[in-house]
């Protein structure tokens, strides 16, 4: 085995790349404002439960905690999308090592993944998938060991993983069924007889037990609610070119040739074939069933950190430069990808290059402005007329901002009937005047009495995004005219 390529025990250089990739996010996340998906996830995190309807518990309560500390700084509560990603990045080295690489493989396994589209985006935001992401990395990591030292006791670590990742992201169900499939397939099958398998398995099905607890409770609602999505999803076509997303936005095009040698390599020996078959069941499931293409970036790690031991040339000079070459494209391709997906470029009128391109940048803007509009048509609600006065939101990053930043206004009680927001009801006494937001004048004309436009929603940098573009107007209403019980029993709202 060449020298660079033998296995090391100093990683010191994975801990530079991963604190790189921390500092650089920490520094960059400060700009814009909260995304229309964190709203949710923050306005969740006040009303915490052992589910919701859009997700599992997990993120609600990352940010609960990250909120008593930081407040409502964007990069405090960032903070742990941010080290989850550099821990991936750095556990991804450490597959590389784990499979025979040395400092060049490690380095060049865990560059891919920090310059990868997916990698970036997630820790620019706090989302499920952020979190969701380390939990695949680290469970293919626990495999990857369990093939390695033949210690049974990895199973706990694969079990508490997938334990957590199916309390984040129900996706984790797919890398499960994968993982059986792998172990029925190959030699790997004779740990269906070891006692740690089968903890692991029950330290699983522990962890997610109150999360089903909760979905029986609620008749399954998540089940419906992603059934709904995902034929939205599909009629909508967000679920087209599954497969050439896996080329360019799970991971960057220039590390495909790391993980299409890595797939290969595992398929070819016996040894690692389990990690192959681990790739190719939730991947035919995935195309079966009209996935989203970023729902399986999080397998890639282990295919990456696999390749980069595998790929590099034999010759040394060739091997020298070839590297530096790839590095290079690499970084290139990457720095494109940074622009896109972060929020490094200065804001200005009508948007920048990123964000005409980038429909998620767009969602960070306005959130705050949109609260003090509220506030402005409250105050001029007659003071005897304000005692039953609310809030209607249409959608959940409405709801979050004026959870969030209406309190500095003093605004009144937000009724949403959106996802979860929908089980906190619309409050005793029930609301007599509304200022509804996120409706075109049909829908209110239609749902409330006495509707009149009051106000719009702000757009001080002329970006046209979902609230600007969509539904700008706000409207000052009545009740609903069928009255508040029968309005809520019939409007159920997911998204």
């Amino acid at each position: 085995m060449h020298r660079e390529l033998s296995v090391g025990g100093n990683v010191r250089h994975l801990w530079w790349i991963a604190a790189c990739v921390a500092v650089f996010h920490i520094a960059t996340n400060g700009q814009y404002g909260f995304h229309r998906d964190e709203l949710q996830f923050l306005s969740d995190a006040r009303h915490l439960d052992w589910g919701f309807v859009a997700y599992p518990p997990v993120t609600p309560v990352i940010e609960r905690m990250s909120m008593a500390v930081f407040g409502l700084s964007l990069i405090g509560l960032r903070l742990a999308s941010v080290l989850f990603q550099a821990a991936a990045v750095f556990v991804t080295g450490l597959m590389a090592r784990e499979f025979g690489g040395g400092r060049l493989a490690q380095v060049a396994a865990a560059l891919a993944v920090a310059l990868s589209p997916l990698p970036i985006f997630e820790a620019t935001e706090f989302q499920y998938s952020s979190f969701d992401y380390l939990w695949w990395v680290l469970a293919e990591y626990c495999v990857v060991r369990l093939i390695n030292s033949e210690d049974g006791r990895w199973w706990l670590g694969i079990g508490a993983c997938i334990g957590m990742g199916l309390e984040t992201k129900y996706t984790m169900a797919f890398f499960a069924v994968g993982l059986v499939g792998a172990l029925v397939l190959t030699r790997e099958r004779k740990w269906l007889g070891s006692k740690w398998l089968w903890l692991g398995v029950a330290i699983a099905v522990v962890m997610f037990a109150p999360n089903l607890v909760w979905q029986a409770r609620h008749d399954w609602v998540s089940l419906k609610f992603l059934q709904h999505i995902h034929a939205r999803d599909v009629r909508q076509g967000r679920a087209n070119g599954f497969l050439l997303q896996q080329l360019w936005l799970c991971v960057s095009p220039v590390a495909a040739v790391l993980w299409l040698r890595g797939l290969w390599w595992c398929f070819r020996e016996a040894r690692w074939r389990m990690l192959g078959w681990m790739y190719a069941i939730p991947l035919a499931l995935f195309v079966a069933g009209k996935g989203r293409g970023y729902y399986f970036a999080a397998i890639y790690p282990m295919l990456i950190a696999a390749g980069a031991v595998q790929w590099w040339p034999r010759d040394v000079a060739v091997r020298r430069w070839g590297w530096r070459i790839w590095v290079a494209v690499l970084a290139a391709v990457g720095v494109l990808f940074v622009v896109l997906l972060v929020p490094v470029l200065p804001l200005k009128q009508g948007g920048t290059w990123a964000m005409k391109r980038n429909g998620d940048l767009k969602e960070e803007i306005g959130w705050q402005e949109l609260a003090a509009e509220v506030a402005r048509i409250r105050d001029g609600v007659p003071a005897e007329q304000r005692g039953g006065l609310a809030v209607f939101t249409s959608n959940y990053g409405e709801r979050g901002a004026i959870e969030l930043f209406g309190a500095k206004y003093g605004l009144p009680r937000v009724v949403n009937p959106t996802n979860s927001a929908h089980y906190w009801g619309y409050g005793e006494p029930a609301p007599e005047r509304l200022i509804v937001l996120g409706l075109d004048r049909d829908d209110v004309d239609e749902f409330f009495d006495g509707c009149e436009m009051a106000g719009h929603t702000p757009d001080p940098w002329k970006i046209k995004n979902e609230e600007t573009g969509d539904h700008p107007n706000i409207f000052l209403c009545g009740a609903p005219k069928v009255g508040w019980a029968e309005f809520w029993r019939t409007h159920v709202w997911y998204g």
